[in-house]
Formats: structure tokens, C-alpha cells, sequence
């Protein structure tokens, strides 16, 4: 203790005594005085007093699942924007395979005592997974604003793409061009974004007096390789018609047709999720479903401060409308439909 006083006094040129004030919490100080004791505080890497929380930089961590596809990029870069107009530093946390966990990150975030948490993708979407981390903070009282769907009973505010609305718009899409064999590329059998995609589909099936055989619902891990094998048992059931529950996905399975000598949108049309970057610039032009990412990110980051606030916030999900983009990757299908 002895030591920190003195370093950090040392830094500001004050001294121990007037920072051993700030610390406390006692008067005396001014105003700028304390606050330069405080960055000091930061800048040589010691732990504000818990009672000097509210008055840390204003961090707020940002939690991704990765980086490779480019919608987390999107949603950081919209997150991020919006934090620094409301005077917060967002703290990117992203995960890599075999590196540091959610709960991890989580863990490092309280010791830098943030002020708030968005989680924009996670652990919240799977039922089966580890859910520990989440009433850490809860309770201890974080505010947390969760981006796209989270399982039941987590208990924070979300906002969320309405995932019935995309495959509505997808699913009509494909039969306006007459597809009868439409299946579906998503994420695990516990993901609730895909379990959404899935429910939804098969309401549209419903109506139009058909069903989805489970061989037409394929699953795969959110990636250009996951979407590729996962398309390819579509194919070899016949589809000419295949909604993706991401872009990565859909651009495997562009690539598994191709692999398979068929032409896309000649012989098979793909439909996308997210309107990702350059998704307008593949060949060809992939068909996608777009998320509004900027009115999602700018909600989610109000949501937060008026928690910081110290105010309360419904436990409610937002659904945002999202907007069908047709591009070259959908066409009608082979007058055959045996490929």
C-alpha cells in the first residue's frame, strides 16, 4: 500500500497524503487533482477502491465470438461508435478457439470493474452451454444488454434481428420463383436463433399445406467450411432452393454446389443472413437477409446507459425488422428437379 501511494504520488507530483485522500474517498481534493490520481491509478495498473467504481474511465466490455465473420466487425465498429458518444470505452473481448473463455472474459472485466457489458453473439444463445457467468453478473448488479436472441430466464434486456421475419422473407422469396424443395442450413440443434429460423419455416410450410423432412434441415458450426458439408447432404437430397442462417454459411454452400458441378443460382439458389461486408462483390451476388445492425447496435448501447444510469430497464426483447436483399444468387429452379 506504502509503495502504491508512492508511485502514484510520484506521478501526479502530489503528495501521499492527497492521494491517500482520493482513495478514501475524503474531501479536500480537487476535482482535478482526483481525477489525475485516479488515471494514474490506471495508468500503473492498480485496482481502483470499489467505492471509486463509478468513477473508473467509464469502461464498458464488448464480448464477440469471433472476428472472422464480418458481422461482428459491423456490430463492433456501430457498439463502439455509439459507446464513445455517451462517454464509454468499450473493451473488445473476442474469443478464439482454445483461448481465453467467455466466463474468463467475463472474469477479467470485473477485476477491471466495468461499468457495463454487450454481449453481441455468446454462450446466451445455446441452451445446452455453460451459463454461470451471466448471473455472476447479475448478481452483482451489471448492466448487460444481450445482441440477438438469448435462451429463457438469463433476465437481461436484449435486442435481437427478428429471426420469423427473415425466414418469411427468404421463404417467399424462393417460392415466388417457384422452388418447392427449399431446405435449411443452421447452427446447432440448441441455438436459439436457429431454433427460431426453424420454427418459423416450418409455419410457412404449414400454410402451404407441406411439410420440412428433418433431411432437408442440415446443421453445421457457423463457418464457409460448416456451410459447405452441411450443403452438401442438401444437395444430395435434391434441394434447389437453401436458406442459411449466416453469410459465411451461404458462401459454403455456393462453394459446395460448385464442388458438385451445379450452377448457382442456375440450378440451386442460395439465401444468405446478415448482408455481411462485400457480400454484393462474390460471384456471384449473394442473396441475403440484411440485419440492421446500426439501429441494433445504438439501441443495445442505450439500453446499457440508462442502466449505468442507474435507472431500470424492462427484461424485454426488441425485435428489429430486417430487409430482404435480392441479388444473383437466387433464380428459378431447373425445370427438373432431380440434380
Amino acid at each position: 500500500m506504502t509503495r502504491r501511494l508512492a508511485q502514484v504520488a510520484q506521478k501526479v507530483g502530489v503528495s501521499e497524503a492527497t492521494v491517500s485522500r482520493v482513495l478514501n474517498g475524503k474531501p479536500g481534493v480537487s476535482d482535478a487533482t482526483r481525477q489525475a490520481v485516479l488515471s494514474a491509478l490506471d495508468v500503473l495498473g492498480y485496482e481502483r477502491p470499489t467505492q471509486l467504481r463509478g468513477e473508473r474511465a467509464r469502461l464498458v466490455g464488448l464480448v464477440l465470438p469471433e472476428l472472422q465473420n464480418p458481422i461482428f466487425p459491423a456490430f463492433a465498429e456501430v457498439v463502439g461508435g455509439a459507446l464513445a458518444q455517451q462517454g464509454l470505452t468499450p473493451v473488445l473481448c473476442t474469443q478464439t478457439k482454445g483461448g481465453v473463455s467467455e466466463a474468463d472474459y467475463v472474469e477479467l472485466l470485473l477485476q477491471q470493474q466495468v461499468s457495463g457489458v454487450v454481449f453481441a453473439g455468446g454462450l446466451y444463445h445455446q441452451a445446452d452451454a455453460p451459463h454461470d457467468h451471466y448471473k455472476v453478473l447479475a448478481d452483482r448488479k451489471i448492466p448487460v444488454v444481450l445482441i440477438n436472441a438469448a435462451i429463457e430466464h438469463l433476465g437481461f434486456p436484449g435486442v435481437s434481428c427478428d429471426d420469423s421475419v427473415a425466414v418469411e422473407q427468404a421463404w417467399r422469396h424462393l417460392v415466388s420463383l417457384g422452388h418447392e424443395r427449399i431446405g435449411l442450413v443452421l447452427g446447432p440443434s440448441d441455438h436459439v436463433p436457429s431454433q427460431r429460423k426453424l420454427a418459423a419455416a416450418r409455419v410457412l410450410a404449414e400454410e402451404t399445406g407441406t411439410s420440412i423432412p428433418e433431411e432437408w434441415v442440415a446443421r453445421a458450426m457457423f463457418s464457409l467450411e460448416g456451410g459447405q458439408a452441411a450443403a452438401m447432404r442438401l444437395l444430395e437430397r435434391g434441394v434447389t432452393g437453401i436458406i442459411c442462417a449466416s453469410d459465411p454459411l451461404a458462401l459454403g454452400a455456393v462453394r459446395a454446389a460448385r464442388r458438385r458441378g451445379l450452377s448457382v443460382p442456375g440450378d440451386v439458389s442460395v439465401v444468405g443472413y446478415d448482408d455481411s461486408a462485400f457480400m454484393n462483390c462474390t460471384e456471384p451476388p449473394l442473396t441475403t437477409v440484411r440485419q440492421p445492425i446500426e439501429a441494433m447496435g445504438r439501441a443495445a448501447v442505450e439500453l446499457l446507459s440508462v442502466q449505468i444510469g442507474g435507472r431500470a430497464v424492462p427484461s424485454d426483447e426488441l425485435l428489429f425488422e430486417p430487409e430482404l436483399v435480392v441479388r444473383g444468387s437466387t433464380a428459378q429452379p431447373p425445370r427438373e428437379n432431380s440434380l
